[in-house]
């Protein structure tokens, strides 16, 4: 997921300067239009495409496995929280041993009657 954004402010660091360059080239009104275009071409579309391949390529990470329904896994960036690296389907950071559910907190309630 780090990969997608990092190339994305990439795209951008390179395409402001472009443009800005092109502002005194092209007519204003063309120009923005131009922008805007360039702008979802070559900035909005590539992530949108990568964020789908994340996607596709971490789906059974993300539905089917041991770490999916633990607490300490964030989905986003398919990554174990506690020990700062990213599961397999053959391998899990943990080994199942610090694998908590979700939702269930075992921390004492104060219960007033």
């Amino acid at each position: 997921m780090g990969g997608i954004i990092f190339w994305t402010i990439i795209r951008t660091a390179i395409l402001i300067p472009a443009l800005w360059f092109l502002h005194g080239v092209i007519e204003y009104k063309h120009w923005w239009w131009f922008g805007v275009m360039s702008v979802y071409g070559i900035i909005i579309h590539p992530a949108a495409i990568q964020y789908r391949l994340f996607l596709r390529e971490n789906k059974d990470i993300i539905n089917n496995s041991l770490c999916a329904s633990c607490k300490h896994f964030d989905k986003t960036a398919v990554l174990c929280m506690e020990y700062d690296k990213h599961p397999t389907m053959q391998s899990l950071p943990c080994e199942g041993l610090s694998w908590e559910p979700v939702g269930i907190n075992y921390d004492e309630k104060k219960i007033d009657t």
